[in-house]
């Protein structure tokens, strides 16, 4: 087994500014309060865009050391966030595993941190964030592929982000029937890390406050905001996550 001891150093792959906040901003915040090397790449939205400012506010809320890494792929439904970009789930695929194979040999984390095989809630990008940092995940650990990006690095465990199937259960009766809130639920016996985020919460809530755009433009933002208060805090304080590892015992995130 590889020394991971002490804190790991990790990667967040995430597909927007803000799902960073929302869905692990109290395990980045917890991260980096512990002194660990947390990186996070964003694969939509480019440089010099208003949310990118607010993606920049966010981090610094979480307490990340270094600035998030921009992949500069258009969001699926928001052509205007990366200006003659290629949306995300249409770029060449193996470009972008190139790209990211490029980032995790450089930054050599422990842990790779991304959302699971359905995005939680079926969005594409989402999903497409998955099957590349899973790819990316595999690739950088094989010497032979592009030797150019430098050594091959072998991850220790992909974390995937999910929502338990009780927290579903609970938001569901204040969820309008036309939510844009359209969650599933992963069975709670096959969550293998549910972390309670209380010491961190102040952090994470300020941080998703920092995407104010998106906070006055998504439907599921406004349905979430407006949910009671005890829904409200279960969903935001308890972030959960399926783990699969890459070489024996892995790397525990918390």
């Amino acid at each position: 087994m590889r020394d991971v001891s002490g804190v790991p150093r990790a990667l967040f792959v995430h597909a927007h500014p803000d799902d960073e906040s929302l869905w692990t901003g109290g395990t980045i915040a917890r991260a980096s309060r512990r002194g660990g090397e947390v990186s996070l790449v964003t694969c939509t939205w480019d440089r010099g865009t208003t949310r990118h400012g607010e993606l920049l506010d966010a981090a610094d809320e979480l307490g990340l050391a270094r600035e998030p890494i921009m992949l500069g792929y258009a969001d699926s439904f928001v052509p205007e966030s990366a200006p003659g970009a290629t949306s995300f789930v249409l770029a060449p695929f193996d470009e972008q595993v190139t790209a990211l194979v490029a980032h995790i040999r450089e930054l050599r984390p422990h842990i790779l941190v991304t959302y699971d095989a359905f995005g939680m809630y079926g969005h594409p990008d989402h999903i497409h964030a998955n099957r590349l940092t899973c790819a990316a995940a595999d690739a950088a650990a094989i010497g032979a592929y592009h030797p150019e990006l430098g050594d091959p690095w072998q991850p220790s465990s992909l974390y995937f982000i999910t929502i338990p199937e009780a927290t579903v259960t609970a938001l569901r009766p204040h969820l309008k029937e036309d939510s844009h809130l359209p969650l599933t639920g992963t069975p709670n016996e096959r969550i293998d890390l549910a972390l309670d985020i209380g010491d961190c919460l102040g952090h994470k809530i300020r941080a998703i406050l920092a995407h104010k755009t998106e906070i006055s433009r998504s439907a599921s933002m406004k349905d979430f905001g407006a949910l009671p208060r005890d829904p409200q805090q279960l969903f935001l304080r308890w972030e959960s996550y399926l783990r699969r590892d890459l070489v024996p015992g892995g790397a525990d995130l918390a």
